[in-house]
Formats: C-alpha cells, sequence, structure tokens
C-alpha cells in the first residue's frame, strides 16, 4: 500500500534526517522526565527540559516518532473514542524540534516539503493558519508558493500556544487539508465537521511569558511540531476516517471475527456510516482503539489497578471488554487480540514484542474479573433502562445507580456511557448524595471520624519550627529539651515511671516514615533517663520522642545526651537497603509495570508489597534471592545525594505519577544496580545486609503481591531453625539428610495407597450390607435408599454409582453423617427417568429436611445439612416423593 503507515512513519524519519535532525527513539508512555504528567502526551514531553533551558543535548535538532495517551487528566479523549471518527486514546506522533537552531522559515520549508513532496498530498486542497499577529508566518507561506486566498488568520485560541500561565510559549501555524465536498463540514479551516482537517501543527517557541503576563523575545528561539499518524494516514491513504487507514483495518477485522452471532453480522460488514451511527458499529471502533491503548500502557509497565495510571488502564480495558459484550462476544478475548497489535506495531516498537506474554496475562486476569460483573449487572441496568424509557424518563435516578454500583460494583463510567447510547442521562447529584451518605454510615458504624491533628500537636508544630534532624551521619548529639507531653498535655517535668512525648531542637532519630520505623534508644539528662520506644513525625516539621522516664526526672530546657541503639538503627537499615536490592531485581526479573505499593522496614524483618498479576513462582522466588544475595556479596557501595526532582529522575531515579516529593530529594544509589528516591537510613554498603531470606510471598489484593523477607541475623535464625527441623525429621523417619525427599516420597506413597485400601473396604463393606438400607419398586421402578455413615463424598459417589448400574433403572438415594457432625445427601437417577423425576428436585426435599440446601443435574445432586437427628426421616420420604413425581 503506498502511504502505508509502516511507510510514513519511515519517511518522516529519513526525510528529517536528511535535514541534520538527530532521529531520537521514543520515550515511554510514562513521563520519567516529569512524575506530575500522567501519561506523555505529546512530543515535546521527552524535550521539555531543554526548551526550559535546564538541560543540552548533543544535537540542536531532532525528530521523533512518539508514543502518546490521551486519557485522563487534563488531555482526555476517553469518552469521545468512538463516536468520532478521529478521536483516539493511544496515538503516534511525529515531530520535529529545533533547540535554538532553526526557526520559522526552515520549519514552514519543511512542513510544506515533506507533506506535498514526500507524501504527495495536493497542494490546491491545502490550507494554512497562522495567529493573527503573526506577519512573519504569513509572509513565509506566501514566499514558498501557498496562495494568500489559502492562509487563514486566527487567535489564541486556536494559534497560539503555551506551556503554562509562564514560561516558553509562541505564536502556531496549522497545516489543514480538504477533503472535499465527500464529507460534511465547513470548507474552511476551524470549522464544523471534518472537511478541512488539520494535520500537522508548527510551534514557533519564541517569547518568554513573565507573571505579569508580558512577553520578553527568547534569546534562541525554538521549534516544535506536532502530527498524528493516524490522521495522516488515513488522508494520506484517501479514507475519510481514522479507522479506515491500515493502523486499524487489521484490528476490525480480528474483532470481526470474535463477534458473536448476534453481533456478527454488523462486525463482519463494517463500514463508516455518514449519518447516525450504530452502536455495533462504534463498538468494533471502542475495541480497535483501546486494544492498542492498553498494549502499549502494559508494555510500559502499567497494570490495572484502583489508583492513577493503573485505574486509567482499568478503565480502557472495562469499556472494551463491555463494548465486546454489546457485540455478543461473551468469554474473554481482548487478551488473545493484544498479538493482533504486538503483530502490527512490534517492528516500530520492539518493547510490545518483549512483553507480550505480561500483556496477555495482565489483561486476561482483569478481564475475567470483569466479566462476572458485568453478568451480574448488566442484566440490571438493562431492567433500569427499560422501567424508566416505559415511564417517559430520560434520567436514571441516582438512588438506583448507586445500589447497581454499591451492590455489584458496576463502575459509574460504563453506566453514563451505556445511557448516553440510549439517549439518556444519569442523576449525577443524587448518585453522589448517595455515596455520602454511606460514607456518614460507615463513618458511625465503624465508631470513628475523620482523624484532626491534636492540638497540642499542632501548638507545638507552630511554636517550636523545624526539629533538625542529623542521624543520616551520626547516632549521637547533645539537644536541648524544648517540650514535654504527658497525656497531650503539656508539663514542666517528669519523674519516674511517667509514660511522655519530648520535642528537642536537633535529633539523631530517625521519624517513623517511607515505611521505616522509627528509632529506639535513650535520652540522658543531668537528673534523669528516657528510654526512647518510638520516634513519630506527627507533622511536617516537629519530630516528637516517645519513652517512659526508667530514672530519676527531666526538665524543659535541659540539655540532653541523645543516643540511637545502634543495634536496631542497622538492622532496619539493613532490611531498608535489602528493599531497595528486591524492587530493583522485581522490576529486572518480572517488567516495568513492578511498583512499591508499600513497605515496613523494621529492624527484625522488612515487608514489600508490589504491583504484579499473579504468585511468583518458587523458581521466581529462588531467584530473587540468588539476585539480592549476589548483589550483597558484591558488597557495593550505597550513596545518597540531594538534588532537585528533576535532575534525579533524569539520571534514572525510580519517580511515580501520584508520589509527592519536595522541591528537593534524596537519592539513594547501589551502583549500577539500583536508584530510588529515600528519605530512609541505609547500609554504607551491600555487604553489612549479610544474608538475605525470603519468608513468605502471597497476595493482598487483585493485581498485589507481598514479600516478607529477613536480613542479617534474623535470616540466619531462619536458616538455623531449618536446619533444626530437618534434623528432627531425618531422625523421625530415620534417615539421613540427603535421603530425606526420597524417604518422604516413599512414606507419602504408602499412605495414600493404605487410604485407598481402606476406601475400598468401606464401601465393600456398605454395599454388601442390608444394614440401614432399604429398597423397593414404586410404580414400577427400583428405589434404593441408605444410611452409608462413615463414607465421604466420593465413597458415596463411588457407591452411588455401583447401585445405579446393578439397578440399570432407577432411583438411588444416600445419606450420611459426617465426621464434623454435619448431613451429607446424595441423589442419583438414571438418564431414562429424568423426563419425569429429577435428582435436582429430590435433593431440596431433603435438603430441608436436615436444615440445609443442595442441588444439581437431573441425574445427579448431592447437598448438605445440619440436623443429623432428621437424617432417617428424610431418606423415607424419597419413596412418596418418587411415587408422587411419576403420578403427575
Amino acid at each position: 500500500m503506498k502511504n502505508s503507515a509502516r511507510e510514513l512513519r519511515q519517511s518522516f524519519i529519513r526525510y528529517f534526517e536528511q535535514q541534520g535532525h538527530q532521529a531520537v527513539p521514543s520515550s515511554a508512555l510514562i513521563p520519567q522526565a516529569d512524575p506530575t504528567l500522567l501519561f506523555t502526551n505529546a512530543g515535546m514531553n521527552q524535550f521539555k527540559r531543554v526548551f526550559l533551558g535546564e538541560e543540552s543535548r548533543a544535537y540542536k535538532r531532532a525528530v521523533t516518532v512518539q508514543k502518546c495517551l490521551r486519557a485522563g487528566g487534563k488531555h482526555n479523549d476517553l469518552e469521545n473514542v468512538g463516536y468520532t471518527r478521529r478521536h483516539h486514546t493511544f496515538f503516534e506522533m511525529l515531530g520535529n524540534f529545533s533547540f535554538g537552531d532553526y526557526f520559522k522559515e526552515d520549519a514552514i520549508l519543511f512542513g510544506w516539503e515533506f507533506l506535498t513532496k514526500t507524501v504527495g498530498l495536493d497542494k490546491s486542497r491545502m490550507w494554512v493558519t497562522v495567529f493573527r499577529e503573526d506577519d512573519e508566518a504569513d509572509q513565509l507561506w506566501k514566499k514558498i508558493g501557498v496562495s494568500p486566498s489559502r492562509i487563514v488568520r486566527c487567535g489564541e485560541k486556536d494559534n497560539f500556544w503555551q506551556m503554562g500561565d509562564t514560561g516558553p510559549c509562541g505564536p502556531c501555524s496549522e497545516l489543514h487539508f480538504d477533503q472535499g465536498p465527500a464529507v460534511p463540514g465547513d470548507d474552511t479551516p476551524n470549522g464544523e465537521g471534518d472537511r478541512v482537517i488539520e494535520i500537522w501543527n508548527l510551534v514557533f517557541m519564541q517569547y518568554n511569558r513573565d507573571a505579569s503576563g508580558k512577553l520578553n523575545p527568547l534569546p534562541k528561539p525554538s521549534i516544535d511540531t506536532g502530527m498524528g499518524l493516524e490522521r495522516l494516514a488515513a488522508v494520506a491513504q484517501r479514507k475519510f476516517s481514522n479507522y479506515d487507514s491500515d493502523l486499524f483495518t487489521p484490528l476490525l477485522e480480528a474483532v470481526a471475527k470474535r463477534a458473536g452471532p448476534l453481533g456478527k453480522d454488523v462486525a463482519t460488514a463494517y463500514l463508516e456510516l455518514e449519518g447516525e451511527e450504530k452502536t455495533s458499529t462504534m463498538s468494533l471502533r471502542v475495541i480497535a482503539d483501546h486494544l492498542r491503548a492498553i498494549t502499549f500502557l502494559i508494555a510500559d509497565g502499567v497494570l490495572p489497578s484502583n489508583e492513577g495510571r493503573g485505574y486509567v488502564l482499568r478503565r480502557i480495558l472495562r469499556r472494551a471488554a463491555r463494548h465486546g459484550r454489546l457485540l455478543d462476544i461473551r468469554e474473554p478475548f481482548l487478551h488473545e487480540l493484544t498479538a493482533t497489535v504486538v503483530d502490527q506495531m512490534a517492528e516500530a516498537y520492539s518493547e510490545v514484542k518483549a512483553a507480550a506474554g505480561t500483556i496477555a496475562e495482565a489483561t486476561r486476569g482483569e478481564e475475567e474479573r470483569f466479566i462476572a460483573t458485568l453478568d451480574q449487572g448488566l442484566p440490571i441496568l438493562t431492567e433500569m433502562i427499560e422501567k424508566a424509557r416505559s415511564a417517559g424518563r430520560t434520567q436514571l435516578s441516582g438512588t438506583d445507580v448507586f445500589k447497581l454500583y454499591d451492590t455489584y460494583g458496576f463502575p459509574m463510567d460504563l453506566i453514563g456511557e451505556a445511557c448516553r447510547e440510549l439517549g439518556m442521562t444519569v442523576d449525577e447529584t443524587g448518585f453522589d448524595q448517595a455515596i455520602e451518605e454511606q460514607r456518614n454510615r460507615a463513618r458511625k458504624t465503624g465508631g470513628f471520624e475523620q482523624e484532626t491533628a491534636r492540638p497540642a500537636v499542632s501548638e507545638l508544630a507552630g511554636r517550636l519550627g523545624a526539629t533538625k534532624f542529623v542521624g543520616y551521619d551520626r547516632l549521637d548529639t547533645d539537644a536541648v529539651l524544648q517540650a514535654i507531653l504527658k497525656s497531650d498535655r503539656m508539663v514542666k517535668e517528669a519523674a519516674e515511671g511517667d509514660e511522655v512525648e519530648v520535642a528537642l531542637d536537633v535529633t539523631p532519630f530517625y521519624a517513623e516514615g517511607g515505611g521505616q520505623m522509627g528509632d529506639q534508644g535513650l535520652l540522658v539528662g543531668p537528673e534523669g533517663r528516657l528510654e526512647i520506644k518510638e520516634t513519630t513525625r506527627p507533622a511536617p516539621t516537629l519530630i516528637l520522642h516517645k519513652g517512659i522516664v526508667t530514672k530519676g526526672r527531666i526538665r524543659e530546657g535541659e540539655q540532653l545526651r541523645m543516643s540511637v541503639n545502634a543495634t536496631t538503627r542497622q538492622d532496619a537499615a539493613r532490611n531498608h537497603t535489602a528493599t531497595h536490592l528486591v524492587h530493583a531485581a522485581l522490576r529486572d526479573m518480572l517488567g516495568p509495570h513492578v511498583k512499591q505499593y508499600g513497605s515496613l522496614v523494621g529492624p527484625n524483618r522488612l515487608r514489600f508489597d508490589f504491583a504484579h498479576f499473579r504468585p511468583l513462582s518458587t523458581r521466581d522466588i529462588d531467584e530473587i534471592e540468588t539476585v539480592v544475595n549476589s548483589e550483597i556479596r558484591k558488597n557495593e557501595t550505597v550513596s545518597t545525594e540531594v538534588m532537585s526532582i528533576q535532575d534525579a529522575v533524569a539520571k534514572g531515579a525510580l519517580a511515580f505519577f501520584g508520589d509527592k516529593y519536595g522541591e528537593q530529594v534524596r537519592v539513594v544509589t547501589v551502583e549500577s544496580f539500583s536508584k530510588e528516591l529515600c528519605g530512609g537510613t541505609h547500609c554504607r554498603h551491600t555487604g553489612e545486609i549479610g544474608l538475605f531470606r525470603i519468608v513468605s510471598e502471597t497476595g493482598v489484593a487483585a493485581g498485589v503481591r507481598r514479600i516478607e523477607a529477613q536480613t542479617g541475623s534474623g535470616a540466619f535464625a531462619l536458616l538455623k531453625k531449618a536446619e533444626g527441623e530437618m534434623r528432627e525429621l531425618s531422625d523421625l523417619l530415620k534417615v539421613g539428610p540427603s535421603e530425606l525427599v526420597n524417604k518422604t516420597r516413599k512414606v507419602l506413597t504408602q499412605l495414600k495407597d493404605k487410604e485407598r485400601e481402606l476406601e475400598e473396604l468401606k464401601l465393600k463393606m456398605a454395599s454388601g450390607s442390608a444394614v440401614a438400607s432399604s429398597a423397593k419398586t414404586v410404580a414400577g421402578v427400583p428405589v434404593h435408599v441408605q444410611r452409608t455413615d462413615g463414607l465421604d463424598v466420593n465413597g458415596m459417589r463411588a457407591l452411588a454409582d455401583q447401585l445405579r448400574d446393578k439397578m440399570k433403572s432407577g432411583v438411588v438415594a444416600l445419606g450420611a453423617a459426617t465426621e464434623d457432625g454435619k448431613v451429607a445427601l446424595l441423589v442419583v437417577v438414571t438418564k431414562d427417568l429424568i423426563s419425569k423425576l429429577k435428582a435436582g428436585d429430590l435433593i431440596k426435599v431433603l435438603a430441608a429436611e436436615v436444615g440445609g440446601t443442595g442441588g444439581g443435574r437431573p441425574e445427579m445432586a448431592q447437598a448438605g445439612g445440619k440436623d443429623v437427628s432428621r437424617l432417617d426421616a428424610a431418606l423415607e420420604k424419597v419413596f412418596g416423593l418418587v411415587e408422587s413425581a411419576l403420578q403427575r
């Protein structure tokens, strides 16, 4: 295909390389250079610090094809995807950049030449817009041959760009293309409809806006341009919709093949409609678009969650799953179709191929969980909408919507979209009110109200100012006792036995924070001693030391000698440095989606919660231990450095969207292995950790795993404990440690054989016994009823199979008193009788007699009950139930 998306990508890079530009790879969708940004949404994001003059590059001209996402945050196209021909969540932005090198003349020439010569767009159908005051740009367009009648001057809304309220900004010029009268819309730029469509935006960054709003010329004006590949491909391929270009047709075809019977006709005959869009047609576009976003987000390390980027991914994935249901797709399917995206995009973005397995697995897990929600919620939502429409209402009540949201977990955004598709709305005010009422009820039921700062603490923080922390460099210091809190009251002194909190002007004690527990230690004064058990930071600037006076008394204003417990501090440091090694090892082994979700670092253990979609295997755990212990044996240097958040991220430190960082941050680096922002205390060298052992790996929530581990003496104690238990087992089994596994296997095999023999004996005794059994013929049908105490459910099934095979035609009902004092019931009906007799109907009556419930298939059903004393009565009912059923 001429001007395929692949060709357009390559020709764009090649053209600008020929103009002296450096081809720069796309940055990730997670903007590492700016943790305040939800997603990379423009080609210039990775060059932001260059434009601001905070960073320099080895080149002054750059060209990129940048992965972008606009869903969530300030730039959010999610709700429009599917309803229009142009909106997307994930898209590729072609861009060329000049950092103080060329300016308007070259930018205009490059843009015109690439579109009209390289791509081959018809010059007579091109339009250009310029900022109303930009005479220079207007003349430059005329200079290269654009007719004055095809140049339109526009205001700030359309043709002036700025990075923020202050900072770099400037006029821009846009290139538009007239698709002709076949496309509805105005025949001039920035009008209604899609006839004249914007293709490329050239930003002339020539001013710096100061706080007063004044525009000051930049000493080195720059160029920032952006052009969506999806839109360019559609125009270059003479398609009126982005979804008809070769970027989307393979995906649409793949989705159409998966459509169920009720959605197949629309899916396979997909055609862009000029008028009102059909829901099924829209669903194809939604799924095709969202598959790309899902694939690239997971490849770049995002997993579905309830916060930040993960929540955006969850919304996208669930929206696609719901539209799959509108195409009558009942089972998980998105995880399979991500392979189509991978096949299509792997050449341009190798990371999607490397992460293909992770993408499919994470998508499937989220999709399976959401299908259960759809199965429960969709019928109820449909019924709610039908009732409202039949009553002549166009709005669903907030109370009803809240019940669906609260009881079944049905997402509010999908409820709103379903209503929107049918021309209805949701009473959002009523919904918000119901949410707030529930929160109030929960607060009252839980017996708590929102926590507020303790008055004494607030007063102290305001009066004393910031506590100076010196504990990174020393464990002892002299300090002035500024305040004593006893039972939240200010006191001037405290005597032996008093439990108090104290504030000092300086402290080497680390206050609990960042997952690390606070320090312990001693404060010694002229007349007394205070043993510190806990150190906290109840206000951002205030550190309090909580403990008990163990000798004499302490007074406000005294100078105290402060000494941190070196043993517990060092143990906590070992565990904290180990968490950084674990985090790095997990990201290296599992992928960039691994993110710390929480941690607990104490002197005696560490706990690390992280994002991952499945349990770790024994092999995974062994590999993590191996990697971490290898880093420990290398005795690598652990260094710390304070710098700006921008410098830290630029140097590769992990920073995450939503986390709050000050202007200056502390970076903890383990040579080339790990680099994280962290305010905790650490070892000087990894060798100080000594040994690392994982105690457990468990799940704490959907998509969140937890590792608990120990280091140093704690890890050594674990090894000694395991060694002792192994010796004890060796003694019990009377074999050496090297033979322990084989001997255990042999014993287990023998045990299973004996258990099987015992079950067979019980079954033989039950089948051959006439005790507690009764067989009658009811209306020509043999009915066998028997108590089978001593048999478990599997034994009862085996006995029922034997009796059924022996009878050929008939009914078997078995009941047993179980070892835990409960009742087990089983009914079997031969296939020739199930048109008249159903096991499920019979078992329900028997179960009710013994205070239980049950059910099953027509030929076999089982139940449980609580009242063993009614078991015989229940079994006796079988004959009458069979007779009644046969007489109907």
